[in-house]
């Protein structure tokens, strides 16, 4: 572990953002540089668990954030349970070290579970960024959903990124003072960050400069591996046969599972490119230069919208159906064929691809992170606390949900 904290002066509040993943990473940097912003009210501290270690240190990198804490948990092949227990150990420790005022927490990771239990085990505040989101069945997203209904019970704080998500903690029992319409801090970060026009990998500007339509694929959820992995493959097999000015970038997630079936059934086909994980910058431009996005993951569900691309989701449930009831996604699952009808529909229909395009984004403004430490800032009972918790936040009319028990 390596320990690069500094000391405070007594009328500072110490706060620790504790993150294990890439996708964390993202969308507490905008957090990270407000408290930074502020730092004659805040000593801030990054705490990196190393859940994901490559990739969270692509994306610290990507937003000029260090480290002050590192633990490196990470480990081949880990399991849940193995994780989870070397995490709330560890970050106990730190904590125990620190004596912080609050702990930062985000999204629905093993990371984000452990530390809000830890900081709860030692009597400190706990603020849950994107919290409230709700797919309504425990098993998909796994083990996510179950984090997050967690997480409920143990934050203090909880920064809501919709009006949906504040509903969702409001039937759970949260006290609806404790919660924040925030926007999502991932249009924040899209805001942030200007990528240069050169990929950082040049094999992807060389198929980025390629005259086809492109389709970004993204899979690698929990819930997705063996046979809807392969399904997802098989599909993306049956895209580039029926479309031909079409070319699929796939960036592989590193773990072996999806690794091993993306090789043995996309490997060499022409106009289906599997990738190394890339840079933020360059997931960014091929978001940019993309004509369709398919993914299975969580925060392309709100990039996607922000950057005015269409989106078929492979999932059965979302816990994101914002994107969805305004019509910038489509949950298509994993079955091959309604994947097939639903990209060469996209792919053949201007008008029907344009309806897509044009959604609204309803996922914030673009300014959460202030927000968010406006409120840090009133719950700390800061005499010179900041005012833009009152700026509210812009939301679509979207349709309510029909309220269901959360899953225990």
């Amino acid at each position: 572990m390596t320990h690069h904290a500094t000391t405070t002066m007594s009328n500072r509040k110490t706060i620790v953002s504790i993150m294990g993943t890439r996708p964390e990473v993202i969308k507490m940097a905008p957090v990270v540089r407000e408290l930074e912003r502020h730092s004659s009210r805040f000593r801030s501290i990054v705490l990196c668990t190393g859940q994901h270690r490559e990739l969270l240190q692509q994306a610290l990198h990507a937003f000029d954030i260090k480290a002050d804490v590192e633990l490196d948990l990470m480990e081949d092949n880990q399991g849940l349970a193995e994780f989870a227990a070397r995490s709330l150990t560890a970050v106990s420790e730190v904590l125990d070290d620190i004596h912080p005022d609050m702990v930062l927490v985000q999204g629905d990771t093993t990371t984000m579970v452990t530390s809000a239990l830890a900081a709860f085990y030692k009597r400190i505040a706990v603020g849950h960024v994107e919290a409230g989101l709700r797919s309504f069945d425990r098993a998909n997203p796994f083990p996510e959903e179950i984090n997050r209904c967690l997480a409920a019970n143990l934050a203090d704080l909880h920064f809501a990124p919709t009006e949906a998500a504040r509903r969702n903690l409001i039937s759970m029992g949260v006290p609806a003072d404790h919660v924040l319409v925030t926007g999502n801090t991932i249009v924040d970060a899209l805001h942030s960050v200007k990528p240069a026009r050169d990929y950082d990998n040049p094999e992807l500007g060389a198929i980025a400069s390629m005259p086809e339509r492109i389709i970004l694929v993204t899979a690698h959820r929990r819930e997705n591996h063996g046979v809807r992995m392969q399904a997802i493959c098989r599909a993306l097999l049956a895209i580039v046969s029926a479309h031909p000015d079409v070319r699929i970038v796939w960036p592989v997630h590193p773990n072996p599972q999806v690794v091993a079936i993306a090789d043995e059934l996309l490997s060499c086909v022409d106009r289906i490119h599997l990738v190394p994980p890339t840079t933020y910058g360059d997931i960014l431009r091929l978001m940019k230069r993309s004509y369709v996005i398919m993914s299975d993951s969580g925060g392309i569900q709100e990039e996607a919208p922000s950057l005015r691309k269409p989106l078929l989701v492979l999932r059965e449930v979302t816990e994101r159906p914002e994107g969805v009831e305004v019509g910038a996604a489509r949950l298509v699952g994993t079955d091959v064929e309604t994947i097939l009808n639903e990209i060469g529909w996209l792919l053949t229909d201007e008008e029907a691809y344009e309806r897509m395009r044009s959604a609204p984004n309803p996922f914030g403004d673009g300014h959460a992170a202030r927000r968010i430490v406006s409120a840090i800032s009133k719950r700390l009972h800061l005499s010179d606390h900041l005012d833009y918790a009152a700026d509210p936040v812009p939301m679509l009319a979207i349709p309510r949900r029909r309220s269901r028990p959360v899953p225990a």
